[in-house]
């Protein structure tokens, strides 16, 4: 079934603008944002697997404003669309501790409008637009409860996110002085034609600085542990879950493998970005004694196997290898990209639970949930093994595949680190357990009761997602209409935007 693709971002954008009215009605806009939610998941869901374009006001291209839909595109929007419903579901309840629930609610689903916009605009300028219409309502959302370190890290965040934009903002520049263009097809073709020189070089780099900032690759991280850990637990699960891949690790292998195409260097960068947050990532989360911030810290960690699957992929399509081991590579890092935007809310959910009844992150003042919040522990449980790679959870089988293709690349080492840094996870996550779960319940936590409304309903179904994922998405229809068709948009590469982005 075709949706209009203008309706993705339309959808909520409205909604953004009309909740605010409902000032004195916290129930009817919780209820109208929810609604709205579910409606985009049942669009994406229904997008699922088709292509599509539309030519904004039918103006002919380059000159009008284009939005896609391939693979790619359509794997992203269902990605956002699911963890939006699921984060949209826990607050009903758990955003009752704030007050102004309305512009909670507005500047949410801004940013959903913002992130649909970006992963389906076929130009730079508009791709940037929506990034910075998804970054602004991000950086209200990170101070929302306005206390200090909330309001802080916010500040830091936007800071940092404008530097970003800035970098993006130059590089578009350079490329239209260079091309005369914005339409990513159009700069595609040119670049082709013409070749590369200094400038698109320069570009490149701009590029990479900014998008890394986005997607909070080390060394470009600095304001992810602060951002996450200050913001409403279901906003951190937007934050991992969603935004930094679509601002951040989307948009970098789009402009990489369908406007520049990629080559033996470029791809040295990426295994580099996603080697160095692995391991930089993994070993500052094992130190951490507050919740959320160890959290942060392996939102850093994880997204670097997306980004070293992919760089393995394009090392093999830049030196002519077999087609079938860099699909391998790329199909891994995809999707560890939607397994990650899975395990990685339902974390954070978890530990918005057991924040909101204890009244505290910190391990070291926990102790002994497992009796006192039973749903909890075992959603946290399944997320927290399907993050460590344990078979049969999701993350397992997208870690395999992953150093699958780093052997076949015979990139021995970087195999070798991907297991280690899946075995350190797995220790950070047994100590969450041990000092969360297990153990004696402190006396300040005696009277601790378990809310068994919405915010399970959500965390359960994320849950179910961890352990159906790594069992139904491999299975071949479900890959091939879901998985397959963004493997192919970035296999093909410049072959791709010039046939397809175009519209032709």
């Amino acid at each position: 079934m075709s949706i209009p693709l203008p309706l993705f971002v339309a959808v909520p954008l409205a909604g953004a603008f009309v909740l605010p009215l409902f000032s004195k009605k916290d129930s009817a806009a919780t209820f109208v944002a929810n609604v709205i939610c579910l409606a985009i998941l049942v669009m994406a869901v229904l997008s699922a697997g088709h292509t599509d374009t539309y030519t904004v006001g039918k103006w002919t291209i380059p000159l009008g404003i284009i939005l896609v839909l391939d693979g790619l595109s359509g794997l992203l929007l269902l990605t956002v669309s699911v963890v939006s419903l699921a984060a949209m579901v826990f607050s009903i309840r758990y955003m009752g501790q704030y007050t102004a629930r309305p512009k909670y609610l507005s500047l949410f689903l801004l940013m959903v409008a913002g992130m649909n916009g970006v992963v389906l605009s076929g130009d730079v300028f508009n791709l940037f637009v929506f990034l910075e219409i998804a970054s602004i309502a991000s950086y209200a959302l990170v101070g929302f409860g306005c206390e200090h370190e909330e309001l802080e890290a916010s500040f830091k965040y936007m800071v940092l996110g404008s530097v970003a934009s800035m970098f993006i903002l130059f590089a578009i520049a350079i490329i239209y002085g260079v091309t005369g263009s914005l339409n990513m097809a159009c700069i595609s073709r040119a670049i082709t034609l013409s070749g590369s020189n200094i400038a698109l070089t320069f570009a490149m780099g701009m590029f990479i600085a900014g998008f890394g900032l986005k997607a909070a690759l080390v060394p470009f991280h600095a304001w992810l542990p602060d951002a996450h850990p200050s913001a409403p637990a279901p906003i951190s699960a937007m934050l991992s879950g969603v935004l930094i891949k679509t601002l951040g690790v989307y948009a970098l292998i789009r402009v990489l493998f369908n406007i520049f195409g990629v080559t033996v260097p470029v791809s040295w960068i990426l295994i580099a970005l996603g080697v160095l947050s692995m391991v930089v990532g993994v070993f500052l989360a094992v130190g951490q004694w507050d919740f959320k911030r160890l959290l942060a810290y392996h939102s850093i960690s994880q997204m670097g196997y997306v980004v070293l699957g992919i760089g393995i992929g394009a090392l093999i399509i830049s030196r002519g290898g077999p087609s079938a081991w860099a699909s391998l590579a790329i199909l891994g890092g995809l999707f560890h990209l939607i397994n990650h935007a899975v395990f990685k809310s339902l974390l954070f959910l978890a530990s918005g639970s057991v924040e909101m009844s204890t009244g505290t992150r910190q391990l070291k003042k926990l102790g002994g949930l497992a009796r006192k919040m039973p749903l909890t522990r075992a959603n946290c449980t399944i997320a927290s093994a399907a993050i460590a790679g344990v078979p049969p959870f999701n993350g397992f089988w997208s870690k395999l595949i992953i150093v699958m293709a780093a052997v076949q690349a015979r990139l021995y080492w970087l195999a070798a680190v991907t297991i280690v840094v899946s075995l350190v996870t797995l220790i950070s996550f047994l100590k969450v357990q041990r000092y969360i779960f297990l153990g004696d319940v402190p006396e300040s936590l005696a009277h601790v009761r378990e809310d068994k409304g919405s915010m399970q309903i959500a965390m359960t179904f994320l849950a179910c997602l961890c352990v159906l994922m790594g069992l139904v998405f491999l299975v071949g229809p479900i890959r091939q209409s879901i998985l397959d068709p963004a493997v192919k948009v970035l296999t093909d590469g410049l072959t791709y935007s010039t046939q397809i982005i175009a519209g032709k």
